[in-house]
């Protein structure tokens, strides 16, 4: 068996600033917009954002600051080991090199804190006392209840209810740190009792989940919401992930020919993508790859449209791939990727040109993470497998071109709170679901008469 490659920075490399993508679009990315079209200022995202994440949000600046404090907690686990996967490798036969950079080693096991952490932070800075926010897979949920919890604010998670039944150890963990986690679609709030009368049955979305915890974020001056994914600067904080992997690329004397990250709302592609992205403007040969469930295609069938991040449309609208903020997609287990709409900035560097996408089906996605576990020993979160199975496509590509191919991907999180999922593959239990055409179409006209890009 081959040795095993696992590349460590020290503490002194972690990286000292975040990277702003907006910075280098040759072509500038379309404001977020009022339903009049007219281009939204500052005042207009106060209610929900403390002000210093909102300059965040705006800037065209390269380069941001990470704050000591927020570096400091950090530090408990990055920076993150980058792997290179030799026996998965050698089980497909494949010329290509598959390196990952492991995500899971943050104490909620994904890479949601990067982001968590600096919210609390900006957030407790600015005076806020109490944060709301929504989940799909509990990932993000359980991401911001650590950080609150270190940071000293409290926090309330509204989790998409199929995955508050599927899931019942991420609720455990908010609840370990601290956070409080109902159900979505919930009685409490003026839109969950409005949903659950027209669908009682509802298995929730996050466009739901996202409308609650604002709801009830806006009124109270000491609370605001915070976003797992989408937003910019939600894009910045998880670039220090590809900062660092170019970093241990380099050591390793390697160029990667293929960028792969799973897809929902764009903050782990993001992450590990924008760097390499800016290397990409820049002239490098490089191919990034987006990856999707079949059953959520944002940025493989969705028009690129302005629409609003939450089903009651409290948000201000973005330009963003979007299925429809009424989109309620089917049950899948990776909960993380079940959302309507893409990141702006992923949404600007697909129309661009910069990156591409694919759409796996949800059995693809689990055999692979069985391979992966199988091979490498760690279980795969089911965002995680999306990743994974185009690693896998790319390698066996490489294999039938006889080409060499250097793949890095984001292992963006373990699988241990999702094991009820893995049952469910291994007795026969799941299937695959597309999203037909004239349920596209359904969803898409809920858009109809809002600006267009």
């Amino acid at each position: 068996m081959s040795e095993l490659i696992k590349i460590h920075l020290s503490e002194d490399e972690i990286p000292r600033q975040w990277y702003n993508l907006a910075a280098d679009f040759e072509k500038p990315m379309p404001p977020p917009v009022d339903p009049e079209g007219n281009p939204i200022g500052p005042d207009a995202l106060a209610p929900v954002f403390p002000m210093n994440l909102i300059e965040q949000e705006m800037s065209q600046e390269r380069w941001i600051d990470i704050p000591e404090e927020v570096l400091g907690i950090l530090k408990i686990w990055r920076p993150t080991p980058l792997y290179r996967a030799r026996r998965l490798e050698e089980a497909l036969g494949t010329p290509a090199k598959i390196y990952y950079k492991n995500e899971g080693v943050s104490p909620p096991g994904s890479h949601k804190p990067n982001t968590a952490v600096a919210q609390a932070y900006f957030n407790r800075e600015f005076g806020i006392t109490r944060l709301t926010t929504e989940t799909g897979a509990g990932q993000w949920g359980s991401a911001l209840s650590f950080a609150c919890k270190l940071i000293g604010i409290q926090c309330k998670v509204f989790m998409v209810r199929i995955s508050f039944d599927q899931k019942p150890f991420r609720k455990m963990m908010m609840r370990v740190w601290g956070g409080e986690c109902v159900p979505s679609p919930n009685m409490d709030t003026q839109v969950g009792r409005s949903i659950l009368e027209k669908d009682p049955d509802t298995p929730g979305s996050l466009g739901i989940a996202i409308s609650e915890a604002l709801e009830e974020a806006v009124p109270d001056p000491k609370a605001r919401y915070s976003l797992g994914s989408v937003l910019n600067h939600v894009m910045l904080h998880q670039t220090i992930i590809g900062l660092e992997a170019q970093k241990q690329m380099e050591k390793l004397g390697e160029n990667p020919d293929v960028i792969i990250g799973c897809a929902g709302g764009g903050s782990n592609f993001a992450g590990l993508s924008f760097p390499f992205i800016c290397d990409k403007i820049h002239g490098k040969d490089i191919r990034i790859v987006a990856t999707e469930p079949a059953a959520c295609p944002t940025l493989t069938k969705a028009k690129y449209r302005y629409d609003s991040g939450d089903v009651a449309m409290m948000t201000p609208l973005l330009p963003m791939h979007s299925l429809g903020h009424t989109y309620v997609p089917p049950p899948i287990h990776a909960g993380g990727l079940r959302y309507h709409g893409m990141a702006p900035m992923v949404s600007h560097a697909m129309n661009e040109g910069l990156i591409e996408a694919e759409a796996i089906h949800q059995l693809e996605c689990y055999e692979g993470a069985l391979q992966w576990a199988h091979t490498e020993g760690f279980i795969p979160a089911p965002e995680t497998s999306h990743a994974i199975a185009q690693a896998i496509r790319e390698a066996r590509r490489a294999k039938e071109e006889g080409k060499e191919r250097v793949i890095l991907m984001n292992w963006s999180g373990h699988g241990l709170m999702d094991l009820t999922a893995y049952e469910a593959y291994l007795n026969g239990e799941l299937s695959d679901h597309d999203l037909p055409d004239e349920m596209l179409e359904r969803y898409a006209a809920s858009m109809d008469g809002l600006p267009m890009p």
